[in-house]
């Protein structure tokens, strides 16, 4: 039994597909297969059911799958312990965001840390709450920045900064010159929303639960899904509607005619908390932190006067 065996069956039951796993894995479907059968026969059980169509996992290979789990984690641990004694600044750090903070976060963020820890560069990587989740308990990420509530055994947050939602109109849109805008007033509006999966696109429902009600009409003319904020906020320079946006990813300046505007909630505004998420035994305190402080001081940038 080795680690790359345990490596390949964990793969394999989150993918429940040989070629997609053999593709996470860098290795031939071939190789992958003989490796999870070999280890199979090892252990004298089946771990997985297969067909032509999918893969399923046996009661007892779940079991297993679980435990070698955690066998990979901590030997991600007994790595990063190795180099606990070197500067904690001195290697790369794996970090992850979710999409509606990474591509606003980030332009700001590395310039900070170049500056601050040069010796430390990024591996970045954008995703979904729950995959960026999987990624940090299996070792694959240092470290996710995500919007709260985040809770998983064995892994701590810090909250980095609050950010207040608005609404992005068109330009010559009626509520353009408005001082602010209330919730419920966004029922009248055909309103742009990101598609399932982004937890954003959550809390704008959770804020205006009306908006709910109305998606879930058969003959919804409310929304129209959109894949990222930045197509979104391109529908809205378009007049294809509104949208709701977290202040950071407004953007109104990207359009050098002056087509959008943008319009804050009326108290209490929706908002969000930013916060940065580890594992508790990640053995490089200090990187996190000089996350932490370099993403203090862009804010404090942002909120100085010019």
């Amino acid at each position: 039994m080795t680690l790359t065996e345990l490596r390949y069956i964990v793969t394999l039951a989150q993918e429940r597909h040989f070629g997609r796993a053999a593709e996470r894995c860098f290795v031939s479907q071939p190789t992958l297969s003989v490796a999870v059968k070999k280890l199979e026969e090892e252990l004298g059980v089946p771990l997985f059911e297969r067909s032509k169509s999918t893969v399923q996992v046996t009661p007892l290979g779940e079991k297993i799958v679980e435990q070698a789990q955690r066998v990979l984690e901590q030997t991600s641990v007994i790595k990063e312990l190795a180099t606990a004694g070197r500067d904690q600044l001195a290697s790369p750090l794996r970090i992850g965001a979710i999409y509606t903070i990474g591509p606003y976060l980030f332009p700001h963020l590395v310039p900070e840390l170049a500056r601050s820890a040069p010796q430390m560069p990024l591996y970045i990587e954008e995703g979904f709450t729950g995959n960026l989740r999987r990624k940090l308990r299996s070792g694959e990420l240092d470290a996710i920045i995500v919007a709260l509530p985040f809770t998983e055994t064995d892994v701590l947050t810090k909250p980095l900064y609050e950010e207040a939602f608005e609404v992005l109109v068109p330009a010559d849109h009626p509520w353009a010159g408005r001082d602010c805008v209330h919730k419920e007033e966004l029922l009248q509006e055909r309103l742009l929303l990101l598609g399932e999966g982004h937890c954003f696109r959550d809390q704008i429902l959770e804020a205006c639960p009306a908006i709910s009600q109305k998606l879930a009409s058969p003959h919804n003319t409310l929304t129209a899904e959109g894949g990222s904020l930045e197509t979104i906020r391109h529908m809205v320079a378009s007049k294809l509607g509104i949208t709701v946006l977290p202040r950071s990813a407004i953007g109104t300046g990207h359009y050098e005619s002056g087509l959008l505007a943008s319009v804050p909630f009326a108290d209490p505004a929706p908002r969000r908390t930013v916060a940065i998420a580890w594992r508790a035994s990640f053995p490089r305190p200090k990187a996190i932190d000089a996350i932490t402080e370099a993403v203090a001081r862009c804010h404090q940038a942002d909120l100085a006067p010019a």
